[in-house]
C-alpha cells in the first residue's frame, strides 16, 4: 500500500461521490442528446466546462504544465471524446440503466489494462470482486435485454461496448495523469482538449442549441467538472484496481434516476444484480490480508 494512502476507504468513497455526480450528469445529457444530438450535446457541454473550470483554474495563477503533462492531457482527451460520443449516442436510444449496465465491462477491462500499462499487481481479491460485479451485470443485462430490439437499439448496444473499451483505457490514463497534475488542471485541460477535438467536425455537425437548452448544458458542465475533480483526487491516492470497482455503483444511481426522471421500472433481476455489484464494491474496499497484497504500481 502506498504511504500517501494507508487505507483505500477514503479515496474509494470520494470516487463513489464522483460517480454519483457523473450519473446525475447522464440524466441531463440523455435529454440533450435526444433533442440536439450526441455530438452537439458533448461539444457544448465540454465547451461550457472548459469555460467554468478555466475561470477557477486561471484564478489560482497556476504554473503552466510541462510538455509531458500536456501530452497526457491531450492523449486522454482523445479517448474521452470517443467514449463520450459513443456513450451518449447510445444513451439517446437505450434506457439509462441498460446503458450503464452494459458499460460495466469497462472496470473489468481496466484491471487488466492497469497490469499491462501501469505494472500494477492484481491481487486475487480484486479479481474476485471484479468478477462478482461482472456476474451482477450479466444478471441485469439478461433480465433487461431479453426482448426484441430494433436495429438501431442493437447498434446502440455495440456503441456502449465501444465506449467501454475507450473508458477502460481512460481509467488507466486517469491514474497516470492524476500523478502528474492537480485535479483542477486536469478538469480544465480535458474539457478544453475534448472541445478542440470535437470542433474539427463543426463544419458538418455543429448546431446552435435553443436558449431553453442552456440551463441543461450549464448544469451538465458543472456536474461533469465536479465529477472529474472528485475522481482525479481519488485516482491520485489509490490504485486503479481498487477504484475501478466504484464504477459499479453508477448502476444504483442509474436505477434511481431512471425511475425518477424516465419512469423506468425496477425489476427483480435489476435488484439481484445491484446486490452483487454492491457486494463486489464492499469486498474490494476491505483491507487486504497479508496473503492478498495490493502492490503499488512500478515507478
Amino acid at each position: 500500500m502506498r504511504p500517501d494512502s494507508p487505507s483505500p476507504v477514503i479515496p474509494f468513497l470520494i470516487a463513489c461521490a464522483g460517480i454519483a455526480t457523473f450519473s446525475a450528469m447522464d440524466v441531463l445529457m440523455k435529454g440533450l442528446s435526444i433533442n440536439i444530438g450526441a455530438y452537439n450535446a458533448v461539444l457544448w457541454r465540454t465547451g461550457a466546462g472548459a469555460l467554468l473550470s478555466g475561470l477557477i483554474y486561471f484564478a489560482s495563477r497556476p504554473k503552466w504544465p510541462g510538455q509531458a503533462t500536456m501530452r497526457i492531457h491531450a492523449w486522454r482527451s482523445l479517448f474521452v471524446a470517443g467514449m463520450a460520443l459513443c456513450f451518449f449516442w447510445a444513451l439517446a436510444r437505450l434506457p439509462i440503466a441498460e446503458a450503464i449496465a452494459i458499460a460495466f465491462v469497462a472496470p473489468l477491462m481496466a484491471l487488466y489494462m492497469a497490469a499491462i500499462f501501469l505494472g500494477e499487481k492484481i491481487g486475487p481479491r480484486s479479481i474476485a470482486a471484479s468478477l462478482l460485479g461482472l456476474i451482477g451485470v450479466i444478471v441485469i443485462v439478461a433480465g433487461k435485454l431479453g426482448g426484441d430490439y430494433s436495429d438501431e437499439a442493437l447498434l446502440a448496444v455495440g456503441a456502449v461496448f465501444l465506449s467501454a473499451v475507450f473508458y477502460a483505457y481512460n481509467l488507466v490514463l486517469a491514474r497516470r495523469q492524476a500523478k502528474m497534475a492537480e485535479p483542477l488542471e486536469i478538469a480544465f485541460f480535458q474539457n478544453a482538449f475534448v472541445t478542440a477535438i470535437l470542433a474539427v467536425g463543426a463544419p458538418w455537425f455543429l448546431a446552435v442549441p435553443a436558449a431553453s437548452h442552456a440551463p441543461h448544458i450549464a448544469g451538465a458542465a458543472a456536474l461533469a467538472t465536479a465529477s472529474l475533480l472528485l475522481l482525479s483526487w481519488a485516482y491520485a491516492r489509490a490504485e486503479t484496481q481498487i477504484l475501478a470497482t466504484t464504477e459499479y455503483t453508477g448502476f444504483l444511481w442509474a436505477m434511481l434516476f431512471g425511475w425518477m426522471f424516465f419512469d423506468e421500472a425496477v425489476t427483480w433481476p435489476t435488484i439481484a444484480g445491484a446486490f452483487l455489484i454492491v457486494a463486489a464494491c464492499l469486498i474490494v474496499t476491505r483491507k487486504a490480508p497479508h496473503g492478498d497484497p495490493i502492490e503499488p504500481a512500478a515507478a
